[in-house]
């Protein structure tokens, strides 16, 4: 699973008069994210998601997507199965709307998000995806030069990926492990990722080839 993130101007959190909260996000497209500034010797790496990109799985509301904390699935807020998920996108962004209920506001780790969201802590949104393999969307991803000239920044532009969750983050960051799982070879566009083990995730790959 990748990561992508991107700073949370767009986060709200409302109290309805049924004792949930009302939890608003927005992850715009075609911001340029920079996954690590190269150090002393590498080259700086950005990373971008085009508009739609994750059109596939939202679009099918038989799909579920989760929104979690810091990417641990085992500390979910809410998701479309459940029915406290509602996510919808356009060429601008992925926006988001999620029901935290009264039940929820008590377990533990929904506490510590309240709290570190008052205190202004959490900073961004991360969404979880993986890119398709090359045989089922060509062209899902294209990597190439920010300026050859000049020997800048290498620039991955995502145009299809398979979203599975959007996290709340304390800093939209990268570790190492991430940025080296993406494929920076500079392409005419397209990369054969491996398909995931688990037969549902298989199952969601043949029905986007189909």
């Amino acid at each position: 699973m990748l990561w992508g993130g991107h700073d949370a101007g767009g986060l709200e959190l409302r109290k309805r008069a049924s004792g949930a909260l009302a939890l608003r996000g927005r992850f715009p497209y075609n911001k340029a994210a920079v996954l690590t500034d190269g150090g002393r010797t590498g080259r700086p790496r950005k990373e971008v998601i085009a508009s739609r990109a994750f059109d596939y799985r939202i679009s099918k509301p038989d799909e579920d997507i989760h929104l979690l904390v810091g990417h641990d699935y085992g500390q979910p807020l809410a998701s479309r199965g459940a029915g406290t998920l509602d996510i919808k996108d356009s060429d601008e962004a992925v926006t988001l709307e999620a029901t935290i209920t009264e039940e929820m506001q008590q377990v533990s780790w929904v506490k510590d998000l309240l709290a570190a969201m008052t205190a202004g802590l959490i900073a961004g949104l991360s969404p979880g995806f993986r890119i398709p393999p090359e045989r089922a969307v060509p062209n899902a991803e294209k990597v190439e030069e920010e300026d050859p000239a000049l020997g800048t920044a290498i620039i991955r532009t995502i145009y299809a990926a398979l979203l599975y969750e959007v996290s709340l983050v304390t800093r939209p960051a990268y570790p190492d492990t991430q940025v080296e799982a993406r494929n920076w070879k500079p392409t005419e566009g397209g990369v054969l990722m491996p398909e995931h083990p688990r037969a549902g995730l298989n199952r969601t790959l043949n029905r986007w080839r189909a």
